[in-house]
């Protein structure tokens, strides 16, 4: 198997001076998100952070060395290519590994760098255990238990046929059973208490034929800000360590900062005269004289082309609307009201300027997504800044 990463450029704030936009990462906002979230377990309940899709797009390394300062005791990631890219950025901390794995060639690829992978069925687990063979010591597997998300995992009422099914197998060592809410950030909770009454019941079996996992948890962000009782040995917390909240019902929970901004620069700024169209296709018709500016930053870098005129930037503590269609590389603003604006001057897309914030909740509302799709998009060819 051939493993391969994007170069990410890191640079420091003096550095953004010749950056046309580059994301920033708070990495205190981060620490302390990790120290509130603590605050809430009980002393027993450790924290996975999850830092799959390159930490949610902070970059990982950055992101998975400063929440080890701050207390997380685990990680979570989506493939073993991510796990990989933890191990040779020199993290020895338990790395689960979430999605299914049925290569032999994947196998051995995270049995080298010690992955722990979820096995989600009876015969991925003897293709693990067949190709580990006689490997000298025992690989760590967590068995993912389908309680209604409908997506990986063995069916709950099947839990002590799995777990025996594993045990008896050569190489593989049970380190838990876990399972994952579909509907945590509902206001109505009665289909993940459904879950849980499901996730307990099936452990309940276990325990009634001899069988106690080490090692219990299904609590992601939304449930581990929502009920302690969810919380069992330890909570996998994605988008809450980096600051949002995964529904506004949840936010009296812990107070929670966003660890990331977006910015750019003034590339250009002229006058137009009314009655004279903007970007591709004309959608926007100025209906008089109109100064503009030109910003660099476009849906390659992850500013969603359905916000085209639908979006506000901060620039010196006040909101600008964005004018015409988003391009490639560019968009445009009306800055009438900022007569002086000059370019090289910084835009903030999403962040803090002044009283003034923009959130990735607010770019999400306005278009119909999530803001966990609005952090994973903006791509590498944006330098990460870390302050």
């Amino acid at each position: 198997m051939v493993l391969s990463y994007s170069n990410q450029q890191f640079l420091n704030v003096a550095q953004t001076e010749y950056q046309r936009a580059w994301v920033e990462i708070d990495l205190q906002a981060l620490r302390e998100n990790v120290r509130q979230l603590r605050q809430i377990l009980a002393p027993q309940t450790q924290l996975m952070a999850v830092v799959k899709a390159d930490a949610y797009g902070h970059g990982v390394t950055q992101v998975a060395k400063t929440v080890l300062e701050a207390g997380a005791c685990w990680f979570a990631v989506a493939t073993s290519q991510e796990g990989v890219e933890l191990r040779n950025a020199g993290i020895d901390a338990p790395i689960l590994v979430l999605g299914a794995i049925n290569s032999p060639s994947e196998i051995a690829v995270v049995a080298k760098y010690e992955l722990q992978p979820t096995l989600c069925t009876p015969q991925q687990a003897l293709i693990f255990s067949e190709t580990l063979g006689k490997r000298g010591h025992s690989l760590a597997v967590h068995l993912n238990l389908d309680t209604g998300m409908s997506r990986l995992g063995t069916p709950w009422t099947e839990a002590v046929a799995f777990v025996q099914f594993v045990q008896q197998l050569p190489g593989l060592e049970l380190a838990s059973v876990y399972s994952h809410f579909a509907t945590a950030d509902d206001v109505d909770g009665g289909f993940m208490y459904l879950q849980q009454r499901r996730f307990q019941d099936a452990v309940a079996q276990l325990k009634d034929h001899g069988l106690y996992p080490p090692m219990l948890h299904i609590a992601n962000s939304a449930a581990t800000l929502r009920d302690r009782s969810l919380h069992y040995h330890l909570v996998r917390v994605g988008l809450a360590i980096y600051g949002l909240y995964p529904s506004p019902q949840l936010q009296p929970a812990v107070r929670l900062k966003p660890v990331m901004q977006v910015k750019a620069r003034v590339t250009q700024v002229k006058t137009i005269p009314p009655h004279t169209g903007v970007s591709y296709g004309h959608l926007y018709q100025c209906d008089r004289a109109t100064r503009i500016a030109v910003v660099g930053i476009g849906y390659a870098d992850g500013v969603p082309r359905l916000l085209t005129q639908k979006m506000q930037v901060l620039i010196r503590g006040q909101k600008v609307p964005q004018i015409g269609a988003i391009t490639m590389d560019q968009l445009m603003l009306d800055v009438s009201n900022i007569p002086d604006l000059q370019p090289g001057e910084i835009v903030t897309l999403l962040g803090q300027d002044g009283e003034q914030q923009i959130t990735a909740d607010d770019w999400a509302n306005t278009i119909g997504s999530i803001s966990w799709e609005i952090l994973c998009g903006f791509k590498k060819r944006l330098p990460r800044v870390y302050c």
